[in-house]
Formats: structure tokens, C-alpha cells, sequence
């Protein structure tokens, strides 16, 4: 039996998904899901026909048991954009405070995965200006780290990454972090790190791969005045390998993260839930590790303006509570930046919102015409 609780949620955002995607479908009508326009504030709904409204329901986000909302934010921007855009993207949904920074550290050069020239100054500030924000910081791996680097290349540079060649570029990151106040910031350290994307993959050489890890965690932890947190986040599903054959282990892993969006074409919620090294294994082994869950990257993708994944990721990150979630707004996954995706983007800010959804104004109620008796019929059989 579903606990009272959660069920409550479920109705709640089941019948908010049957009024606000309507609304949606109305107001802004299908939009490629490719589009890469930005939506910072969505057009105001078209009048219809006079009718009578059915009262909408009142929209508000999942709440801790001890009534704390719990930590959320979005991928905004990777550099100063993206700080701005936290206010605007706060006041979209009717003031809600967003708590959750995240953005990357470029992978192209080791100076920039290093956070040189100025990068993590914006980031730290906003951090250091509540005691209850979090930080979350993607770091690469690897220089380069997508130029579609071979396996065979891959396996070198892991080979040297695991005898400690590029130490010294976390100990400068850890250290350029503490100095900038941002001494609890949660590390999302060679995300996606079981598929095939990017040279700090872990595919080519699992145990080099994990000593790699190790070293790094090791020399970031050995610097003084911090508080990291690490987040070991690979994309849902099998993927290219496994991704539990590439966890480092409990004593250098804090988080267990998972990147998740609506893929592949096709594929239902309850798939992502139940397939192999999906949700729910997801949730079972950080459990199993006595790790806090998350959701660094998540949003729409292949099955297109999806308010069905909407609603129901929603409800499970209520149910099962991660560290931290962070949206990625931008096409085809987001919400507010992309026009593409109406129906979830309305699904999303009416349950995140801190504003109720408006009661329809009250009108004349026409007279209920009495219902004329009826002669005793036989049971049905």
C-alpha cells in the first residue's frame, strides 16, 4: 500500500497535470521540441470560450516532513549568465527560492579544469551569501574532454591519471576553492563517467579509472579548511559499462548521483524505474552504501514535451528524496529557457511555484432542475 503521504502527493500532481497541461496545450500549443528559443516568462494565456471552469488545483511543491522544501535549482549557464539567471529563474516560479547552484568547469585545458582566470569567483559569492545554498561543481577529468579521445588513448592517460600524474591540477582547484570561501562545495567529479562521451570515460580501464578517483579525492580532501562533498553520478541504465563496476568506493564517495532524462524514444517511466542499473537500482545501491541519492542533470529529451516523465519525476524525487536535484534548463530538456517543452514546463513551475494556482472567480450558479422520480426496476443480474 502506497503511505499516506506520498499518495497525497501523487493525487495532488495527477489532477495538477490535469489542469495545468490543458492550460499549457491552450495557451502556447505544440512547439518542436528542438527548438532553442528561451521562455523567461511564457505568454499569457489566449481567452476561450465561456464556459463553466472546473476549480483548478492548488499547485505547490512536495514538502519535507519537517515542512522544508528540499534543495532544487537548474543548469542556467555554465558562467556569469547562469548566476543571473537564478533570480530570474526564482521569480518564474512566483518567488520560490532556488537553493542549488550548479555549473561546470570547461574540460578543454587543465588551467580551466584547474578554475583559473576568475571562473569560480561569481559562483563562491553567491554561495558564501546564505548558509543554506549549495554548490554543485561538475569537474572533468580530463583535458580535452570531448574531442572523441580512442580507447586506446583513453587507457593511456588513465594509466598516468592513476599513478598521479595530474595531482597537482585538484590540489590547485581545492585549494583555489577554499580560498574563495567555497568550502563545502559538492564535486560531481567525472560525471557519466559509464558512457562513451567524454576522455575521463571509465570504460577503457575500470580499476585505473577508480585509482584515478581515489588519488583525486585524496589530494582535494588532504587541503585545509575543506568540506567537499563527492558525487559519484552516472547516466541511468547499462550504458556502455555497468556503472556500479565504476564505483570507487564508500570511504571516497559521499553522493550517489544519477543523470537521468526522458530517454530512449519511447521507453515509459516505469521502464526507467525498472530497467537495469536504472532508478531504482539506483536507489537501492546508494541505500545498500548508506549514500544520500541526487539528480545533478535531468529534463526531457527524447520523448519530446513529455508532462507524463514530468509529473512522475517529480514524484519520485518527493519520494525518495535526494541530496539535491538540478534541472537542466536549456533545449530540448528544459523548462523555462526552452520554449519547446509548454505542457511539462507548466507542470513543473505550478508544482515548484510558492504561488497557488488562482481560484476561478465565482459567477451565477444556474438553478438545479429537480430530478423527476423513477419506477422500481429489477436488480441487474
Amino acid at each position: 500500500m502506497i503511505p499516506h503521504r506520498r499518495r497525497s502527493v501523487f493525487v495532488r500532481l495527477a489532477l495538477l497535470t490535469a489542469g495545468v497541461v490543458t492550460v499549457a496545450s491552450l495557451a502556447w500549443g505544440p512547439a518542436p521540441w528542438n527548438d532553442d528559443g528561451r521562455n523567461p516568462d511564457p505568454p499569457p494565456v489566449r481567452p476561450t470560450a465561456p464556459g463553466p471552469t472546473p476549480a483548478p488545483p492548488q499547485a505547490s511543491a512536495p514538502a519535507d516532513p519537517d515542512g522544508q522544501r528540499p534543495a532544487f535549482g537548474a543548469f542556467l549557464d555554465s558562467e556569469a549568465a547562469g548566476i543571473a539567471r537564478m533570480q530570474q529563474f526564482s521569480r518564474w516560479l512566483g518567488g520560490t527560492e532556488v537553493r542549488v547552484a550548479h555549473t561546470y568547469l570547461p574540460g578543454d585545458v587543465w588551467s580551466n579544469i584547474e578554475g583559473g582566470h576568475g571562473f569560480l569567483d561569481g559562483w563562491a559569492e553567491w554561495r558564501r551569501a546564505k548558509a543554506d545554498r549549495m554548490l554543485v561543481l561538475n569537474v572533468p577529468l580530463m583535458e580535452h574532454n570531448e574531442a572523441e579521445v580512442s580507447d586506446t588513448a583513453v587507457r593511456r592517460l588513465l594509466r598516468r591519471a592513476a599513478a598521479g600524474a595530474y595531482d597537482e591540477h585538484f590540489r590547485v582547484l581545492a585549494q583555489r576553492l577554499v580560498d574563495l570561501g567555497a568550502t563545502d562545495t559538492i564535486l560531481v567529479l567525472g560525471w557519466e563517467m559509464n558512457g562513451t562521451t567524454y576522455t575521463h570515460r571509465c570504460g577503457p580501464d575500470p580499476e585505473d579509472w577508480k585509482t584515478y578517483w581515489r588519488r583525486i579525492v585524496t589530494v582535494m580532501r588532504s587541503v585545509p579548511g575543506q568540506k567537499f562533498r563527492f558525487d559519484f553520478a552516472p547516466t541511468r541504465g547499462a550504458d556502455a559499462i555497468p556503472w556500479p563496476e565504476c564505483y570507487p568506493g564508500d570511504d571516497v564517495v559521499d553522493i550517489v548521483g544519477m543523470d537521468s532524462y526522458d530517454q530512449p524514444h519511447g521507453m515509459s517511466f516505469d521502464e526507467q524505474i525498472s530497467e537495469p542499473y536504472g532508478l531504482q537500482f539506483h536507489v537501492d545501491f546508494a541505500r545498500e552504501h548508506h549514500k544520500p541519492i541526487s539528480y545533478p542533470e535531468w529534463g526531457m529529451f527524447r520523448n519530446g514535451d513529455d508532462s507524463v516523465y514530468m509529473l512522475r519525476m517529480l514524484d519520485w524525487m518527493n519520494e525518495h528524496r535526494p541530496l539535491y536535484n538540478t534541472l537542466t534548463d536549456y533545449c530540448p530538456h528544459g523548462v523555462w529557457q526552452c520554449t519547446g517543452n509548454p505542457r511539462a514546463s507548466a507542470v513543473y513551475r505550478a508544482v515548484m511555484s510558492t504561488v497557488p494556482a488562482p481560484q476561478p472567480t465565482p459567477g451565477p450558479t444556474a438553478p438545479v432542475p429537480p430530478v423527476p422520480a423513477r419506477s422500481p426496476t429489477s436488480p441487474a443480474h
